[in-house]
């Protein structure tokens, strides 16, 4: 299987499967001398991870990362960082019935056709809980560039958006509540919504609005390579991701040019930033944001029609442990992938410049 490996040269390469005995990853190209917080990463994992909140998935698993090499004494040492997280709560007897069917928009059907054989527990490897190794990488990729912070936060749930600008919110609040976030009033409502959708034993989608701020001027590679073109890609290949808006997005086309464009202050800075942080596919120093939309997730808790192997339809019904909201537990990946995008051409920009 190809695929499953990202980035130039900050290189993350994932293993494993959702009921398999393990998920995890080697981190290839990360300088030496970065001094690693083990408790940091952790945490990241820790906001990812299941069980944590009642409007999440409710495996239970501790999601405790263990690395194998690459850090010694508390510092990377230029060689890969093997690392692996143990699968510890599987129940794979709930994903017996669908042995022989597929689940409509899931990526049983494909992954069959594809390769003539799947892991049907729990999706195998297409199953989000891969992005756990995402989450590992993208905190060694934060703590090699602590000068730029990156936030995300849920921006929106179903039809509940909010309203305020990310300058105008307190992201410092995101981490205050289950959904992640930063409005706590809006918050209070999307958990109700949540809390709702969940009992009729379906899903709602949502958005995560991701800030990069301190982000330095020239990252980013010309024409195929542009800086906005890899976080695109990096948001596209996350579980249930199908949509993707940098800058003004799709709101800037009701814009006259002039309106749209940034006028220059003489520090190089920008009076208005409707580029999202990146011109001609490189960083402007400005801040980077953009908006990720998550569908519904797949698994619905009702009976539904499929069909099987041999092409009959069948009668079926959802089962298992699934979020009625993946964008809750969603904001670290998004964060992660963010981080490993900006790693890997901050190491690009190095080769450039003597």
């Amino acid at each position: 299987m190809a695929g499953n490996t990202f980035g130039n040269l900050f290189k993350l390469t994932t293993f494993g499967e959702s009921h398999g005995v393990a998920i995890g990853g080697v981190l290839d190209g990360c300088p030496s001398g970065i001094e690693i917080d083990l408790d940091a990463i952790q945490n990241e994992l820790d906001r990812r991870k299941p069980g944590q909140s009642a409007i999440v998935t409710q495996r239970k698993e501790p999601d405790a990362v263990e690395f194998f090499s690459g850090i010694f004494e508390g510092k990377t040492t230029g060689t890969p960082i093997g690392f692996a997280i143990r699968n510890t709560n599987q129940k794979s007897h709930d994903y017996s019935h669908i042995k022989d069917s597929y689940r409509p928009s899931h990526a049983d059907y494909v992954y069959d056709r594809k390769y003539g054989f799947r892991d049907y527990r729990g999706g195998g490897r297409s199953s989000a809980r891969e992005t756990a190794s995402r989450v590992v990488a993208g905190a060694i990729a934060k703590q090699m560039l602590p000068e730029i912070k990156i936030n995300a936060f849920v921006s929106q749930v179903g039809d509940m958006q909010l309203k305020k600008e990310y300058k105008d919110l307190d992201l410092s609040l995101t981490e205050a509540n289950p959904v992640r976030c930063p409005d706590p009033e809006m918050a209070n409502k999307m958990e109700a919504y949540i809390k709702e959708v969940r009992k009729e034993g379906d899903t709602i989608g949502g958005i995560i609005t991701c800030v990069a701020q301190n982000v330095p001027v020239g990252l980013g590679e010309p024409v195929f390579d542009k800086l906005h073109a890899e976080l695109g890609k990096a948001m596209l290949s996350i579980n249930a991701v199908k949509g993707f808006e940098y800058g003004s997005g799709f709101e800037g086309v009701k814009m006259k040019g002039s309106a749209h464009n940034d006028q220059f202050n003489v520090n190089g800075s920008t009076k208005t930033n409707h580029s999202g942080g990146v011109q001609g596919g490189i960083s402007n120093g400005m801040d980077i944001y953009f908006n990720v939309a998550f569908k519904p997730v797949a698994t619905v808790i009702q009976g539904y029609e499929t069909i099987d192997k041999e092409g009959n339809m069948v009668q079926t019904q959802g089962k298992g442990r699934h979020d009625p909201c993946v964008v809750p537990r969603a904001v670290p990946i998004v964060e992660a992938m963010t981080a490993l995008v900006l790693a890997d051409y901050a190491l690009l920009n190095r080769t450039i410049k003597s």
